[in-house]
């Protein structure tokens, strides 16, 4: 499978500070990767130190004074990821409660809701299923600090939510699980994506209630608890705005029919 994959943003930097990216396709074996990443400070090219984190994430970070940055990213990604085992201590970190996916509140519920499904493909799709049918997708309709607790109140969110809330309802089941934000080709609307992954049977399988694009065409970005860990611009310092950004992600050929019934891994 070939993917081609690009992120371009305008930020205005009102007061010097730090930022941090991640909009980089992650490192991962049996993947071929060729990509460009540009950034330009007031018209002058600037270069970012990278970091690699967990899991093939990689942390653009640039200290930046006053003035308009331009950020420019394509990758062409061909091939399909190896599966990554889970650690001890990922199988233990995923089960955790985390701040937009609070699974300790969930306990209860999750368990009348999901706890009689043993926990494998029909407890994915189960709960991919109850999230899908409950929320509504409203772009706008959830702020940044929302979590799971609240957008099963309001019943509306965005993929980021979505993503949320099937993470706090596996973990309450004794799921280990994480979101992680992708690149989707065939997302209507398209931007930066998030899904949420389970560990089942021994392998990471991706779980995505908005069923906006074909699970098995996304391309990992980011990997974590929830959207702290792998949101596309982080800002530590000064004011900052963000006067524009467009997202474009493709896959040669037509795009894959997906039934979320169906084990899926991100490749």
């Amino acid at each position: 499978m070939k993917r081609d994959v690009s992120a371009n943003l305008d930020v205005q930097i009102n007061e010097s500070t730090t930022l941090e990216l991640q909009i980089a396709v992650a490192e991962q074996a049996n993947v071929e990767l060729s990509e460009t990443l540009v950034l330009e400070l007031n018209g002058e090219r600037v270069v970012p130190q990278e970091i690699i984190g967990s899991h093939g994430t990689r942390i653009h970070r640039l200290d930046a004074g006053p003035g308009n940055l331009l950020v420019s990213y394509s990758a062409t990604v061909i091939g399909a990821a190896a599966p990554v085992p889970a650690s001890d201590y990922d199988l233990a970190l995923y089960l955790r409660p985390s701040r937009y996916a609070e699974s300790d509140k969930f306990f209860g519920f999750a368990a009348t809701e999901f706890g009689s499904i043993e926990p494998h493909a029909e407890l994915l799709a189960a709960v991919s299923s109850w999230v899908g049918s409950r929320i509504r997708y409203v772009p706008g309709s959830s702020d940044p600090i929302d979590g799971a607790t609240d957008t099963l109140l309001s019943g509306a969110g965005v993929c980021r939510d979505y993503a949320h809330l099937v993470v706090a309802l596996l973990r309450a089941v004794k799921v280990p699980a994480r979101v992680v934000s992708v690149y989707a080709p065939g997302c209507v609307p398209m931007d930066f994506h998030a899904v949420a992954e389970a560990f089942i049977d021994g392998v990471w399988r991706v779980v995505d209630a908005t069923c906006l694009a074909p699970r098995s065409t996304l391309v990992r970005i980011a990997t974590g608890r929830d959207a702290a860990d792998t949101a596309f611009l982080d800002n530590h310092g000064g004011d900052i705005a963000i006067n524009n950004m467009w997202v474009s992600a493709t896959v040669d050929g037509d795009l894959p029919y997906d039934d979320i019934a169906e084990l899926t891994s991100i490749g």
